[in-house]
């Protein structure tokens, strides 16, 4: 009898036993999604090759890599390329960085310029408004290439509503200028500044055009609060 005896046993010791739970309070859901998307991004940073280049900072690195997924899952991202511009940097440091996300290696850290009013060395003042000369933050896709006053120059499409969503209708877009040359620190002690492109030297222009162009994404920073509190993408 003790082998019909063992699985009733069995069956009267398992109906103690703690049963599994599905969790579906979605305040803990979403925690923890954060957390694993979190350290997703920091094992991205640590792993990066500098390729003899200095490292963006963590903190823009991370919100900069948050969005870029956000943008990607939407579909509006179809290249794993992410420029980086960190403007709590003065314009006399190297605060542009391409980084290929597939290959996790900085391909380029440039200087890159600012809006005439958003600020002198340091960029300070952002704004989404016509004519107002001044710098937007946020998320960017990149769009096509034309031929412009500045020669090749590359379209870009805010994705951020009221933050930087009138960049096509302002005209900001990525060219090279004779004001973004490292030669203009010499003469001047700061970079020369745009109305409202982010405008790189001239001896790059190409090459990371050619690599940004064609829906990669954008991303400038600046620790500023009140673009956080607007900000669907980084908040």
């Amino acid at each position: 009898m003790t082998y019909r005896i063992l699985p009733l046993l069995l069956v009267f010791f398992m109906s103690f036993a703690p049963k599994a739970t599905t969790n579906t309070d979605p305040i803990l859901i979403a925690s923890a999604t954060a957390n694993n998307l979190a350290a997703r991004i920091e094992i991205v940073y640590n792993s990066l090759d500098a390729n003899h280049f200095a490292m963006p900072q963590i903190t823009c690195f991370k919100k900069a890599m948050a969005g870029f997924y956000a943008l990607k899952e939407k579909g509006l991202i179809h290249k794993d390329i992410l420029t980086v511009i960190d403007f709590s940097m003065s314009s006399t440091k190297k605060r542009l960085w391409v980084i290929d996300l597939s290959t996790n290696t900085i391909l380029y850290n440039s200087l890159v310029s600012h809006g005439m009013n958003s600020g002198g060395e340091y960029a300070k003042n952002f704004s989404n408004a016509p004519s107002s000369n001044k710098s937007s933050l946020g998320f960017y896709t990149t769009g096509e290439t034309y031929m412009g006053k500045h020669g090749l120059s590359l379209k870009l499409d805010g994705q951020e509503r009221g933050i930087n969503s009138n960049a096509r209708s302002r005209a900001v877009v990525m060219h090279g200028a004779s004001y973004a040359n490292p030669s203009i620190l010499r003469s001047q002690g700061y970079l020369g500044r745009s109305q409202g492109c982010p405008a790189i030297p001239e001896a790059l222009k190409k090459e990371i055009i050619k690599t940004i162009k064609g829906k990669s994404c954008i991303f400038i920073y600046h620790p500023s609060r009140s673009y956080e509190i607007a900000s669907r993408l980084v908040s």
